[in-house]
Formats: C-alpha cells, structure tokens, sequence
C-alpha cells in the first residue's frame, strides 16, 4: 500500500534559494498547493508584515510538515524563523534539508548555511530545536545527485517527521 502524497509548507530564504528550492517544490513527490510565485512574494511584501504572517499562517494551517530547505542564510532569515516556531507550536511535522549543493540559475552552488533549528529553544524544556528536529544533507557534490538523493528520500523523511511529532 502506498502511503499518500503529504501536502507540506516549503519554507527557504525567498532571495537567496528560490531556485534552489524550487527544484526540490517541483518534483512532484510530495502534494501541496501552488508554490508562491515571484509576483505573490512581492505582493504579500507590499501589504506588510500583517499580511506577510496571516499568508503564513493559513498556508501551514492546512499542511501536515514543514520542510526548510537550508541555504547559506536561512539560519538568519525572519519569516523561516517564524514559519519554524508556527509550525512547532501547531504540532506539524518538520525537517530540514540542505540545498548548498544544488546548482541555481547561474549554475553556481553556495556554502553550506547554519542549522537555522539550533537559533531556537522548546518552550520549558531548556533544549534547542534542532535537537528534535532532523535535517539531511545530501552526501554528494554534484548537484544531479544531491538531487536525486532528495527526490528519493523526501516522502520517508516528512512521514518520520509527521510520526515524531504524533509521539509528542
């Protein structure tokens, strides 16, 4: 029996890896709905950091994990850091998945970004996120494997992260 298509929140450093992470949103492994385009970022942009976090919230409302694709700066990024503490205070399933090694529009790869779950504490507990949350990084250079690799894992890794977070 196959298990279904999970519907997940993509959630990445918009400027520095939409490239990257489009990639990885487009490879029909996992269901979800119309990524955010260009134009849609730069809209919600536009109305405000209001609109911004309402976008945010209906869109991990209705998803069963979280996936951050790790850039070399999405440790630092705002909204990652809040689409991370949304989706862990809405019990959601999350992981993490370093993208340096896929290649963007210009063919370039970058360097490997910071473990954007070890920025956060649990509530009460005294331990950083990234103690509970898992994140793989690809074991290849080569930005054809690195992505084959995640194609091939990525439906296993957010059912153990939706799993995880059923046993909490």
């Amino acid at each position: 029996m196959t298990t279904p298509k999970r519907r997940v929140f993509f959630s990445f450093h918009f400027d520095g890896d939409v490239w990257r992470s489009a990639q990885i949103r487009n490879t029909g492994a996992l269901d979800q709905t119309t990524p955010i385009t260009d134009n849609d970022w730069e809209t919600e942009r536009k109305r405000g950091q209001t609109a911004i976090k309402s976008w945010i919230d209906d869109q991990i409302k209705s998803r069963s994990c979280t996936v951050v694709l790790i850039g070399q700066h999405t440790a630092n990024r705002k909204w990652v850091t809040y689409e991370i503490e949304k989706s862990w205070n809405e019990g959601k399933g999350i992981i993490g998945i370093y993208i340096h090694n896929l290649k963007d529009r210009f063919g370039l790869r970058s360097t490997p970004g910071k473990n954007p779950f070890d920025n956060l504490m649990i509530k009460g507990s005294g331990k950083k996120l990234s103690t509970e949350v898992n994140c793989y990084n690809p074991p290849y250079k080569d930005s054809q494997l690195v992505y084959r690799f995640i194609v091939d894992n990525i439906a296993v890794w957010v059912e153990d992260a939706i799993k995880q977070r059923s046993k909490r």
